[in-house]
């Protein structure tokens, strides 16, 4: 049985985490974002919905269908218990999601390639429209030395004073990407208040008192040997031309070694070729892959 619900309560959003880590645990990737992953966290938000599946009483199946989206229309995310896959609930939640969209009008996010959501997807007619590729490299390999731009300077986060100035420069680094660019202080701030959090690893350039790049970096810890990831690199468009990405990607990257970490993960836009081609030169290989989907 599938059931649509605009809230989840306390024990049934703890039923979905539980469920999605155990998603985790048997495909090596969550099968969900990690921005739906935080909305579910607090109930969800005003542009959620949420399907949930059961079988005798027990949650086996979850879609999260965000419907904020006017431009490029809702998009979902599904999970399904490693136990009961292969018996129609997967589709189910997927024609329930198509369902619930407004004109059926649907985006699909399909993470890692072993988990058989990439076929189901194709299977109800959704078509490939953009791939992001997880890269990864050791951090016990030789890793170049961070030499700055003249004129740049690197600082830690500081929690209550640069929530606006790095907002703005997000925008302005990602206006074509507006998956990042678009993040409001409430997106922000729920991320400043996760336990993973460290400003230490948050790590602006100035020039003089002008915020002109940044490099966020992140711990995945729990249940698995501890990895870092480059969690998101923006450099300002006034600021480009002067190797200040690589710079600051280095930089990350000696901080995440500092801490013990044995390797280093991130995600990029398959058709980022610059990018790509500048992680390569930094050590990274292509480990998996996610997928999006339309119909």
């Amino acid at each position: 049985m599938v059931e649509e619900r605009d809230h989840l309560d306390t024990p049934t959003a703890a039923a979905v985490l539980d469920l999605v880590e155990r998603c985790a645990d048997a495909d090596g990737v969550r099968p969900i974002s990690e921005h739906a992953w935080l909305h579910i966290r607090h109930g969800g938000d005003a542009g959620s919905r949420h399907l949930v599946a059961t079988v005798d009483g027990a949650l086996v199946g979850y879609a999260h269908l965000d419907v904020t989206d006017v431009v490029d229309g809702p998009s979902v995310e599904l999970a399904v218990d490693p136990a009961h896959r292969r018996i129609g609930i997967g589709q189910a939640l997927l024609e329930a999601a198509i369902g619930a969209a407004p004109g059926g009008r649907l985006r699909m996010w399909a993470h890692g390639e072993s988990t058989g959501a990439d076929s189901l997807a194709e299977r109800m007619g959704f078509t490939r429209t953009r791939t992001l590729w997880q890269l990864r490299r050791s951090l016990f390999s030789p890793l170049d030395r961070a030499v700055l731009p003249a004129g740049i300077v690197i600082t830690p986060f500081r929690p209550g004073v640069d929530e606006e100035a790095w907002l703005r420069v997000n925008a302005r680094a990602f206006v074509d990407l507006p998956d990042q660019g678009g993040w409001t202080r409430a997106d922000l701030d729920l991320r400043l208040g996760e336990p993973w959090f460290s400003a230490a690893g948050f790590l602006l350039a100035w020039r003089g008192d002008e915020l002109v790049g940044f490099h966020w970096t992140k711990v995945h810890a729990g249940g698995h040997e501890p990895i870092g990831e480059v969690y998101v690199v923006g450099v300002d468009p006034s600021a480009r031309g002067i190797g200040l990405g690589r710079t600051l990607t280095l930089a990350g990257l000696h901080h995440l070694r500092s801490l013990g970490l044995a390797s280093a993960m991130l995600y990029v836009d398959a058709s980022n070729t610059a990018a790509i081609a500048l992680y390569e030169s930094l050590g990274f290989a292509r480990w998996d892959t996610d997928v999006l989907f339309r119909r």
